[in-house]
């Protein structure tokens, strides 16, 4: 399979997988891991493969559930992979956080943030006229946009997959442009799980999945709890109680945390090496952020060049919602023709 069709699967597992854990993410988060059993064991979708059936009465997302998704709904994750897309189109390697804070506050709508980057977009807000005067250079200060109490949460690890699709066998490269993204809003954890992704992304591409693994591991420090969790998810891989043990280790922190949720992702992906549906049916079955992983998941397994099942992506007839000014959907044929482009041009 030629780096334009990874490209294309990577679209589209990140997308299903979205898909897949949107529908019950408030349910995990906000109910609890036991309220999402329930809910997939009421509704027979275990073990999930396919999209979760929409119960009535339950804090789920109807229009993302099986037999009602008609296209990808609008989502957090595939707005910053557009963005990130768009600033790469724009800005190629030359890209610099003051061109990604630039971007958020022309493009990104502040009610389609959440934790760290709503809490970097306000500081952004009120230091616009002083940081960004029209006509002048910037005057930018990212660690007081980064100082805030969730820049160790997942939202960097969401933002950065598509840095690595279109840079296969340039890891350094796809987390140095991961870390240039991240620092906006995160700090220490929050960008190694920013930069992992992208950099095991682009070593997939050349490199077997373990290798890639390692080589990724490279570019984070040794003892941060990202590395942790990342060795733990790998420790753990191919045991079906991985998720418990997991969401045990990691008891007490937020459910969008990066550390708790990149394990997750490493535990699930390196489970399930030849089976999508399996991959990211498992990851959101685990719990805590089910969009985030799935899609992270679907867009890691979607490189390695292996078949989509076509169940995942028929549904949603190649429409992508989103949700940035001025936009509200795009077509998958359009995300996938400019990342190409984006991909020789960085070549």
């Amino acid at each position: 399979m030629n780096h334009q069709e990874r490209i294309r699967n990577a679209w589209i597992g990140r997308i299903s997988g979205c898909q897949l854990g949107k529908p019950v993410e408030l349910l995990s988060m906000q109910q609890g891991y036991q309220s999402l059993a329930d809910y997939l064991k009421a509704a027979g979708a275990l073990p999930l493969r396919d999209y979760i059936p929409y119960l009535d009465d339950h804090q789920v997302i109807k229009a993302c559930c099986k037999g009602y998704l008609q296209r990808s709904e609008p989502d957090d994750d595939i707005n910053y992979s557009y963005l990130a897309l768009s600033m790469l189109e724009q800005f190629g390697s030359a890209l610099t956080t003051e061109d990604v804070a630039r971007t958020w506050l022309k493009t990104l709508p502040v009610a389609s943030t959440f934790t760290a980057e709503r809490a970097a977009y306000r500081i952004l807000i009120t230091k616009c006229k002083e940081w960004f005067p029209e006509g002048a250079e910037v005057g930018f200060d990212i660690g007081e946009c980064a100082d805030n109490p969730y820049n160790d949460w997942i939202g960097a690890q969401i933002r950065t997959d598509l840095y690595g699709w279109v840079l296969p066998g340039r890891p350094v490269e796809a987390a140095r442009l991961a870390m240039i993204d991240a620092q906006l809003s995160h700090q220490g954890d929050g960008i190694y799980g920013a930069v992992f992704v992208a950099a095991l992304g682009a070593a997939m591409a050349l490199e077997s999945p373990d290798e890639a693994l390692q080589t990724a591991l490279t570019l984070i420090p040794t003892a941060s709890r990202a590395a942790e969790a990342v060795r733990l998810g790998m420790e753990v891989a191919g045991d079906p109680e991985g998720g418990s043990i997991i969401r045990e280790k990691y008891t007490g922190l937020s459910p969008v945390h990066t550390i708790n949720n990149l394990a997750l992702v490493v535990w699930s992906l390196y489970s399930h090496l030849d089976s999508f549906s399996a991959a990211i049916g498992d990851v959101v079955t685990a719990g805590l952020d089910t969009d985030c992983n799935g899609a992270t998941v679907g867009a890691l397994w979607g490189l390695q060049g292996k078949p989509i099942p076509e169940h995942w992506h028929g549904p949603w007839r190649s429409r992508v919602g989103l949700s940035l000014a001025g936009l509200d959907e795009i077509s998958l044929e359009e995300l996938v023709e400019r990342t190409v482009a984006v991909h020789y041009k960085l070549s």
